[in-house]
């Protein structure tokens, strides 16, 4: 009786939020576990509430000290809900589907499909396993890599692993977690690690299609094989956004908290800074340094974040394309759009515009709450903090341990919904889909 009313009443993406609820409720049972603080350390139950969320959502903004809170059954706990938010709800449950020889029906696969941001039910499956095995070989080949090098900080082999394996999973899941204390900063003059964190923030930001359409590429005999369309979009769309955000970086800050960094110090605080800022929150030197024309230009980014079907949130990357080039062709005069030798849907246009003026008025409407309960910090403050949140990013001015409640609490929804994503999240709000029997006439209204 209660399966029928179920599934009369839920839609799939109700199931979808309702499965992060209780992938929340979950990590904040296991944080509140005495043996995964360190002796003597006491946590407020709502800082645990808060770090659940962030974790589940891997977005990084903290209101304690990670290495100070945490023992390494903690860290180990915190590892497992990364891989957790990284990889979707439905993925893991279609792993262990797979490993208990259980049939995934239908309806698990529709689930699958909106969990992994895809347009059909068809190969989700595969997908899922393709993804965990993609983002599994990602972060071990990156944890060997950096426990290695990290070796010649510390004196022990278990160090130098905890540090690798933490470092490579918080850049791969773009989790923005860290567990120095100082995020990135003593590794400031490091530039391999720099650029191992780098790459593996790109591919867990750049979307999973993306990688395992390069996947069939290299493994491909035929000289035929073609990219699809998302996947030249956003690579193009992720490469172009890159650039500019180390041009602009290191052009608003070459004269301010660069002037005294060396020529090569400055292009890596640059380079590192606009990979991290799209999702990632890791930081080589303290965000705060930073005059406040970059950090709105920082929060400009991170409103846009990651691509579609990866670790990231914001409003993503092909939604920015798609406006973008909605305006060239509306401005030169054209109807449809046309890009790589492809016309665009007019519903994916439709549904950019969507997601992008929602967004807009949700970090608006945000900002407006956090300025009447934050009277402490500043609209810069408050704007980085917001987009981080949104953006599933994790950087921050400093002000997220002094938020009230009411702050850290639509902290924790922007968080929420920058990982379900905003599309699913609208559609949870409502009921089912259901179609008119009827139209009305057209007619053109006066525009501008």
């Amino acid at each position: 009786m209660w399966s029928k009313l179920l599934n009369r009443t839920v839609t799939p993406f109700q199931l979808i939020v309702s499965y992060y609820c209780i992938a929340i409720a979950l990590s904040f049972g296991l944080l509140r576990l005495p043996f995964v603080h360190q002796p003597g350390v006491e946590v407020d139950w709502f800082d645990s509430l808060f770090m659940a969320v962030s974790a589940v959502s891997v977005t990084g903004l903290t209101v304690i000290n990670v290495s100070e809170t945490y023992s390494i059954y903690g860290i180990i706990i915190l590892i497992l809900i990364l891989q957790l938010g990284a990889i979707g709800i439905m993925a893991i449950g279609t792993l262990i589907w797979v490993i208990l020889g259980r049939k995934i029906g239908m309806k698990e696969r529709q689930l699958i499909m909106i969990d992994s941001n895809q347009l059909t039910v068809s190969g989700v499956v595969h997908l899922v396993l393709q993804i965990v095995r993609i983002l599994v070989l990602i972060e071990v080949v990156g944890a060997f890599i950096l426990m290695v090098h990290y070796s010649r900080y510390f004196n022990t082999f278990e160090d130098a692993m905890l540090h690798g394996v933490f470092t490579a999973v918080s850049a791969t899941t773009n989790g923005g977690f860290d567990i120095t204390g100082m995020s990135m900063q003593p590794y400031h003059h490091d530039y391999f690690i720099q650029f191992i964190c780098m790459i593996l923030v790109m591919l867990g930001a750049i979307g999973f299609p993306v990688l395992i359409e390069v996947k069939q590429f290299l493994k491909s005999s035929s000289s035929n094989f073609r990219f699809s369309l998302f996947t030249k979009i956003t690579t193009a769309t992720y490469a172009l956004l890159f650039l500019v955000g180390a041009i602009g970086i290191f052009i608003i800050e070459v004269f301010n908290s660069m002037k005294y960094m060396t020529w090569h110090e400055a292009i890596f605080t640059a380079l590192f800074h606009s990979a991290s800022t799209r999702s990632a929150g890791l930081a080589t030197v303290p965000v705060t340094d930073f005059n406040e024309a970059t950090h709105v230009f920082m929060s400009f980014l991170m409103f846009i974040g990651a691509s579609p079907s990866s670790v990231g949130g914001g409003i993503r990357t092909t939604t920015f394309a798609l406006v973008v080039l909605f305006l060239v062709t509306f401005a030169m005069g054209h109807e449809k759009i046309h890009v790589f030798g492809r016309s665009i849907s007019q519903i994916d246009v439709s549904r950019a515009f969507a997601v992008f003026i929602v967004a807009l008025l949700l970090v608006m409407v945000s900002t407006m709450m956090l300025l009447i309960t934050e009277p402490q910090a500043t609209l810069t403050q408050i704007l980085f903090e917001i987009t981080s949140a949104f953006g599933t990013c994790g950087l921050s001015l400093g002000i997220t341990t002094d938020l009230s409640t009411i702050g850290k609490v639509v902290i924790m929804l922007l968080m929420f919904i920058g990982r379900v994503g905003l599309i699913s999240f609208l559609y949870s709000l409502g009921g089912r889909t259901r179609k008119r029997k009827y139209d009305y006439p057209t007619e053109r209204i006066i525009i501008g």
